[in-house]
């Protein structure tokens, strides 16, 4: 049967600093290994919510690999795609928060086994046939080269009617509009967080999402806590969120678009999907770990019918 969604990135773990304001210049104690990659991420969260899913990537021979590789599988990920490199290490990164619950990400790709991505003469062909979405992120393209490569590579073996999806999670290595055009121009659905707009175009936020729903773009613009705004059909919709206790932000992004394109797939218009994205990226956020929030389809679904308007962990999961 073919797949709802594909997509592809570094697979990566993640070791998260305990103490808040403590920076990797200290010592201190890490908690981890938790399964991590902004696409990982949300592939892994697409499957939760009942899509059928693929991915392209890699991973080192070693413990970590396993990590992530039986997460996804455990998810209903289709696997088959991962090489497994071997004498490899799997890419990690390392995070710590600040008091002020801003972030400081130190990433370990560069070499390792979730780096190599594919093998060199690999044809993804068949495995994209009849695929609904495949979903892109700048996170993944501004990874390395070859990164780069395998999404470009992979675009060409699109049908007519495989949609993309389009998260620019970008990290501020490359000129945002060179690096992220080549997709955006194909894109069907983008999905930024504040500020990306703005950076893209050079322009507000505002006006940068508008520009791409004037080139028939849907837009999903996803603003943390204070919801979700569409941009779409000549329109602009907020889709408010919900309250819960932060104790991981990492993530919730991916889970979010994760969640609304699943609920396109399933056929929700726009505004049912972004409120049921907002409430998954409240459950996200709500354990540690990028992964361990996401949660299934059904537990969003009763939240919703609960009438209540915070989420609070240990009530659902």
């Amino acid at each position: 049967m073919p797949f709802d969604i594909i997509s592809m990135g570094p697979l990566l773990i993640e070791l998260i600093r305990q103490e808040k304001g403590r920076t990797f210049e200290q010592p201190g104690t890490f908690c981890g290994p938790y399964a991590s990659g902004d696409t990982p991420i949300f592939i892994n969260a697409a499957a939760k919510m009942g899509a059928r899913c693929g991915f392209i990537g890699s991973v080192g021979d070693d413990g970590f690999g396993r990590c992530v590789y039986d997460k996804m599988k455990r998810s209903g990920v289709d696997m088959s795609k991962i090489l497994v490199v071997k004498g490899a290490y799997t890419g990690s990164t390392f995070v710590y928060y600040n008091e002020d619950e801003t972030r400081k990400f130190m990433y370990h790709l560069e070499g390792s086994g979730s780096a190599v991505m594919y093998e060199d003469d690999a044809d993804f062909t068949e495995y994209f046939k009849d695929c609904k979405w495949v979903h892109y992120t700048g996170f993944t393209m501004e990874s390395s080269q070859r990164a780069k490569d395998v999404v470009f590579k992979t675009m060409e073996m699109l049908g007519k009617d495989t949609k993309i999806s389009f998260d620019p999670n970008l990290r501020g290595k490359e000129d945002v509009a060179a690096l992220c055009a080549p997709v955006v121009g194909r894109a069907d659905l983008i999905l930024p967080s504040m500020g990306e707009a703005g950076e893209y175009f050079g322009t507000d936020d505002d006006t940068g999402c508008r520009k791409w729903m004037d080139m028939g773009k849907m837009v999903v613009q996803k603003r943390g806590s204070k919801g979700s705004r569409l941009y779409y059909n000549g329109e602009i919709k907020d889709v408010p969120s919900f309250k819960a206790t932060e104790v991981d932000a990492t993530g919730a992004g991916d889970t979010f678009a994760a969640t609304f394109l699943s609920g396109l797939i399933e056929g929700k218009a726009p505004e049912e999907a972004a409120l049921y994205a907002n409430v998954a990226g409240c459950f996200a956020v709500s354990a540690m770990g990028p992964m361990e929030g996401a949660v299934e389809k059904k537990t969003v679904q009763a939240f919703l019918d609960s009438g209540k308007r915070e989420v609070v962990w240990s009530e659902w999961v």
